[in-house]
């Protein structure tokens, strides 16, 4: 039996240039997604730090309730 599977060689491996056209497939998709992921969180900070800044002003214009009863203290 191990007569007939003498001569058998095994395929070489495939080479570099095979797998190149993949790699900068991998690389692009990876590239773009970070880049995606990276403006979607810029938006989000975007639009977070603009409701923080509304509601500081309107905190802002709220009344002083606790200035009255530190006042009334001294």
């Amino acid at each position: 039996m191990s007569e007939q599977f003498h001569y058998i060689i095994p395929a070489l491996p495939p080479t570099a240039e095979f797998f190149a056209p993949y790699q900068l497939a991998w690389e692009f998709r990876h590239e773009t997604q970070v880049r995606d992921d990276f403006n979607a969180y810029c938006e989000w900070y975007r639009e977070t730090a603009e409701r923080h800044q509304a509601e500081l002003e309107t905190l802002r214009q709220d009344v002083n309730i606790l200035g009255w009863f530190l006042r009334s203290k001294s």
